[in-house]
């Protein structure tokens, strides 16, 4: 098979594919065929303010397999930056996306993540909606399991009984992009997403921003508003974002 010609736009120290939806998915399901445990990161604002001072996490979003602009301020961001990302490609959007499309082609998927019962919800939810969609697994482990050596050993025996196409790893960032980094070399499996939150959106368990706002870039407020607590720090970096963004830009002309 031809190697696949990347083409990446640099924002701070993270390179994202310059890639529409739709490309994006056809990607995926190449990487699934290759069968060798590709890996898939979704970076946002946050996650470009991480990489000023987060060796580790640069490593690992260098090394991924693709690198989607999960949010609009990305997107944004690009066209100050000499090549336009075509559109924001989510997590939440691949999840449903990809599912579709494995139900067609009869390719298998796996989730690990979300709180206790999501991902049996969100299975159920996506065999109903996705006629044929072979689900192989889903656990939802407790929280701390990537300090447990043996349970995450656990994790990958189950993982490789079942040799899915897709793992969609559904446990936040940092963590879900270290888990993957840190086991990929011992799992046999098509490809790795990971996907935060996506999972409880699909089970229905937490609610997402009306299309409307998704589409307008405004998808950051409703979250805001809906987990203030767990978010004000979070969406606090996108100034520091814009800082990073208009060094760029300067440095640039």
């Amino acid at each position: 098979m031809a190697k696949t010609v990347r083409t990446t736009l640099t924002i701070g120290r993270l390179a994202v594919d310059v890639l529409d939806f739709p490309g994006a998915v056809r990607r995926i399901v190449d990487l699934a065929r290759e069968h060798r445990a590709a890996y898939v990161v979704t970076p946002n604002a946050d996650h470009v303010v991480r990489a000023q001072s987060d060796a580790e996490f640069v490593a690992i979003a260098q090394g991924a397999d693709l690198s989607v602009a999960d949010g609009m301020p990305l997107v944004w961001a690009s066209r100050f930056l000499g090549q336009r990302l075509p559109q924001r490609v989510t997590g939440a959007d691949l999840l449903p996306a990809i599912c579709a499309e494995a139900a067609k082609q009869r390719m298998t998927v796996y989730f690990l993540g979300g709180l206790p019962g999501e991902a049996e919800l969100a299975c159920q939810r996506l065999e109903a909606c996705c006629p044929g969609l072979l689900v192989v697994g889903c656990y939802c482990p407790p929280f701390g399991f990537e300090h447990n050596q043996e349970l995450c050993q656990q994790i990958v025996r189950q993982i490789n009984a079942v040799h899915p196409d897709f793992v969609f790893v559904g446990v936040g960032s940092p963590k879900q992009e270290l888990w993957i980094a840190r086991w990929r070399s011992e799992l046999r499996c098509g490809v790795l997403l990971g996907v935060g939150i996506a999972i409880a959106f699909v089970a229905g368990t937490v609610r997402r921003a009306p299309r409307w706002m998704q589409v307008t870039g405004t998808e950051w407020l409703f979250r805001l508003i809906s987990e203030p607590r767990r978010l004000l720090r979070r969406y606090l970096h996108d100034v520091t974002f814009v800082a990073i963004v208009w060094r760029q830009v300067r440095r640039k002309h």
